[in-house]
């Protein structure tokens, strides 16, 4: 017996001792690498409330203390950052003149970042002026590189030498190479597709991503291998995007451009909890506004990498501030108080008015065609604004789920609150417009409203000064059954005349989403801005037209909407405890609703259905008479 159990102990030994030599010839050489990574900050320096479930994501202070961790094992962790680092808190106000952006990411410890669309919302000379602000400083910052979208060279269209030699002092760069510990990194910045369609005033030359990716690919570890004598490991910092399905202009990146080791895909706040891996290429991303740090850990043999590791870690409230990262935030905050709030007669955490009701969240402004209340004071606050600054009376208000950043909480509403929901609020696109449209067009902007969504979430509309109803059974670009002029909470309703101008007001993108709505709808609506005379407005003109205060400064949304609700009293108003009725969204095959106020898609759709069924009857009857014919 003994024997038996001595030999049965012997083979689990030698069984165990076969399966470590079996892992240990299997496992790869080289020592474990550490990458950090985060993209899509968006100024998001301080932590945010989640809108769903409670507690809190983000803030430097914590991003600050999971990066520590790490270096506390492996001091040559790499970090970097996928780009969009600037606009979506009140600390974006500083970027033209004290560039606290990458100033925090130098103060951090991050190695490299890139450019995303919304480093060029103010503009070439507001990029310019915050490069050179950074510069002179004196803080430590990280190297930026970007080697598809730079500005225009000598002798082509759009030249700017101040541009260029804002470029060259902070020294902007197609590639970096970095020494860690003995590895070398090649790490190159690409700007996609629809980012460059999210810039359309950068002045920048957009080139082929693939194309110039793998130009500097080649270039850049030709150069480490000339210079070093090694093979570097290749980062490329994309703000490009990964879709929810995997797919993506990233994935398209990694298809066809030989050469990259990882991809840090920004651009879309994409979560990745694994990595994509295309042709040898691992594409990450973390999520948005420092939601989470990403970590990829691999092995690298001189050549090409093994994946070892991967994780994101999630920034919340259990997790401990960084003291130093933390007193630097709270100084900016007095900053933007002293440079920016003052002009307004506000301050950072002041209390505006006390919410006891639910809003939407963002995704939820997005994901469907409805009323929301959220929206609804949004609209209203403009309506308000521009009335009180002009005098004149103004007949419909409109925003766009697509500038909607945030929601507002439960409990106290800041004026911090208030301009992260609507983090436009600085640069053009945050300013509102008054223009002119017809009854004709203001019909095409509701039916853009019910048609176009599905298929472009972030051109969902939200108005005030008009109620309506759609039928989503209903054909495309018919879906609208009912829409009246709104006054005064529902008690005065008016036809809309087709002929007739009527006042509008919207934020500078929402007015450019309108003139380029023939473009969106494919030529089927139109909607021309006017002037008061009835003059059409050029889209690139819509600047000549934004509404302004008594003191000549541009009236901008987070102040319109941050001014309603100080003037409410303490309290939300109770109205927008619920939908008001101003969008009715329905569905509904009944006949005589599908009919209702039918336009001439509808009956050409209905037309196209009978001569298919003429069609199908004649076919048959003529299979049927041939049949008779056959057998007589």
């Amino acid at each position: 017996m003994l024997k038996r159990i001595l030999s049965v102990a012997l083979v689990i030994i030698l069984a165990f001792s076969l399966c470590v030599a079996s892992y240990a010839e299997v496992e790869p050489e080289g020592e474990v690498l550490t990458v950090l990574f985060t993209h899509d900050l968006h100024s998001h320096l301080l932590p945010a409330a989640n809108e769903v479930g409670g507690g809190e994501y983000g803030g430097y202070a914590r991003l600050m203390t999971a990066i520590n961790s790490y270096r506390a094992v492996d001091p040559d962790a790499l970090l970097v950052d996928g780009g969009d680092f600037s606009m979506g808190s009140l600390f974006q106000t500083a970027y033209p003149t004290s560039a606290i952006e990458l100033r925090m990411m130098g103060a951090m410890g991050y190695d490299v970042t890139t450019f995303g669309n919304h480093e060029y919302d103010y503009l070439q000379a507001g990029l310019k002026s915050m490069l050179n602000a950074a510069v002179d400083s004196g803080d430590r910052l990280p190297e930026l590189v970007c080697a598809n979208y730079l500005p225009p060279r000598e002798g082509e269209e759009g030249y700017d030498a101040e541009m260029w030699a804002a470029f060259e002092k902070y020294g902007v760069k197609k590639y970096t190479i970095i020494e860690k510990n003995g590895t070398y990194y090649a790490i190159f910045g690409i700007f996609g597709v629809d980012a460059d369609d999210c810039a359309p005033n950068s002045g920048m030359v957009f080139e082929d991503p693939v194309s110039v990716a793998q130009e500097t690919l080649d270039a850049a570890v030709s150069e480490c291998e000339t210079k070093y004598g090694k093979h570097p490991v290749v980062i490329c910092l994309s703000h490009s995007g990964t879709e929810d399905n995997g797919k993506g202009e990233d994935y398209d990146l990694a298809k066809k451009v030989d050469g990259i080791d990882v991809i840090v895909s920004g651009h879309t706040h994409t979560t990745l909890e694994k990595p994509i891996l295309v042709n040898d290429t691992y594409i990450v991303s973390s999520a948005e506004y420092g939601k989470n740090l990403g970590v990829i850990q691999f092995r690298f043999d001189g050549e090409g990498i093994s994946l070892y590791d991967y994780e994101l870690v999630p920034i919340n409230e259990n997790m401990e501030s960084d003291e130093t990262i933390a007193a630097l935030v709270e100084s900016y905050k007095g900053d933007v108080e002293r440079d920016y709030l003052s002009k307004y007669g506000y301050t950072f955490d002041q209390v505006l008015v006390n919410n006891k009701y639910v809003f939407d969240t963002v995704d939820e402004v997005y994901d469907t065609q409805h009323e929301s209340t959220l929206c609804n004071i949004f609209s209203d606050a403009y309506k308000r604004a521009v009335e009180n600054v002009t005098g004149k009376k103004v007949d419909v208000a409109i925003t766009a789920a697509g500038v909607i950043r945030g929601s507002l909480p439960q409990g106290d509403v800041t004026v911090s609150d208030v301009f992260n929901a609507a983090s436009l609020g600085v640069g053009t696109e945050g300013e509102l417009i008054g223009i002119y449209l017809t009854g004709k067009d203001l019909k095409n902007a509701i039916e853009l409203d019910a048609s176009v969504q599905p298929l472009m979430t972030s051109a969902q509309l939200f108005m005030s000064g008009v109620e309506y109803s759609f039928n989503t059974s209903r054909m495309i670009f018919n879906k609208v059954d009912y829409a009246m002029l709104r006054e005064d909470d529902k008690d005065i309703l008016t036809e809309i005349n087709d002929e007739k101008l009527y006042f509008v007001v919207a934020g500078m993108y929402m007015g450019q989403m309108l003139g380029s709505a023939e473009e969106t709808s494919m030529g089927i609506l139109t909607i021309t801005p006017r002037d008061e005379a009835g003059n059409p407005i050029a889209v690139e003109d819509l600047g000549n037209y934004v509404v302004k205060d008594e003191n000549g400064n541009p009236l901008k949304e987070w102040y319109a909407i941050a001014d309603y609700l100080d003037s409410m009293g303490g309290e939300i108003y109770a109205k927008y405890a619920n939908p008001d009725g101003r969008k009715v969204v329905y569905s509904s095959l009944n006949p005589v609703k599908l009919l209702r106020n039918a336009n001439i898609f509808t009956y050409i759709a209905i037309l196209l259905i009978l001569l298919v069924i003429a069609g199908i009857v004649f076919l048959t009857r003529a299979i049927i008479r041939k049949k008779k014919r056959k057998n007589a």
